[in-house]
């Protein structure tokens, strides 16, 4: 179909990873981000850039990836057996940020873009992404302000859109298994199409650029919090819960590593260091349990 221009996608997205990378750096003012090119033997490949050990970020892996082929895998057939038989594109832009300072909360994005094609049919082509945040020492400004930046973002595009795609990421990001949301939400969007190719995609372009909008204010006001060893201790045993999502439910890990994706690259988004403690619970009244009692639940934070 001649509207859908894969190409500008892919040069918007390897954009947005530049200009992500650039504003994280600046913001670490330490380390830089080293770049690892990799190929899929299937098709395709990306690069994977890792900043690691800086002033800020103890670890941010910002990954462009664009893969393609003639099967796709379970994950992604067996809600749509409409895919069956057809070549398919897959690229994106999926990051992760670990800061060294527990008052900074770890973040995530990801804009990706998917198309499958059958010779004398019509393509089935959608955007996906978002972005959310995952506190361990909350403040309701910055959660606020997140919030804020995700609503303009949606903004151009419908005054329902922020509420929809708001519930789909307190849904999605949601551990079941331990009843809590993994953090405060954000934005999730997927299988976007019926807006037609163009403002389906000048979306997608929204939700990338309002990610460092978003992000970098809470970063910079949080860097140079003091902590101590208690501090330290609840942020790693919290990366625990971040670690449970990405393997359990996560769709695009699941997706990455059944197309023969890059190991490391699909990894990247696992903390550096973790810890899990057997059935530990906070103390009532403490700073940890703020997080617990008001924090891993969905809340219209707007309204608050």
């Amino acid at each position: 179909m001649s509207n859908i221009e894969i190409e500008r996608v892919k040069a918007f997205l390897l954009g947005l990873q530049d200009s992500i990378c650039t504003g994280l750096q600046d913001e670490d003012g330490g380390a830089v981000f080293v770049e690892d090119s990799w190929d899929r033997v299937e098709g395709g490949g990306g690069r994977s850039r890792i900043l690691t050990n800086g002033h800020v970020f103890e670890q941010a892996g910002v990954n462009f990836s664009h893969v393609f082929g003639h099967k796709l895998p379970p994950s992604a057939t067996a809600k749509r057996p409409e895919l069956e038989g057809r070549d398919f594109q897959a690229m994106g832009v999926s990051l992760v940020i670990h800061a060294n300072n527990p008052y900074v909360p770890t973040s995530h994005a990801n804009v990706r873009f998917f198309i499958a094609e059958k010779e004398g049919e019509e393509p089935i082509w959608w955007f996906g992404g978002g972005f959310d945040l995952t506190p361990f020492y909350p403040f309701k400004e910055d959660v606020i302000s997140w919030h804020q930046v995700s609503k303009a973002a949606c903004e151009p595009f419908g005054d329902d859109v922020y509420a929809k795609y708001k519930k789909w990421c307190d849904e999605y990001f949601y551990l079941k298994h331990r009843d809590e949301t993994r953090g405060v939400g954000g934005l999730f969007f997927d299988d976007l199409n019926e807006w037609g190719f163009e403002k389906s995609f000048a979306f997608m372009q929204s939700v990338g650029e309002h990610y460092l909008p978003a992000y970098l204010p809470v970063v910079s006001k949080r860097k140079a919090m003091e902590f101590g060893e208690r501090e330290r201790d609840f942020q790693l045993y919290r990366r625990g819960r971040y670690v449970e999502f990405n393997l359990v439910f996560d769709r695009g890990t699941l997706f990455g590593l059944q197309t023969g994706g890059r190991t490391e690259s699909i990894l990247m988004s696992m903390p550096p260091v973790v810890h899990w403690k057997y059935n530990w619970h906070p103390e009532a009244g403490s700073p940890e349990a703020v997080l617990y009692d008001h924090y891993l639940q969905a809340h219209d934070w707007l309204m608050e």
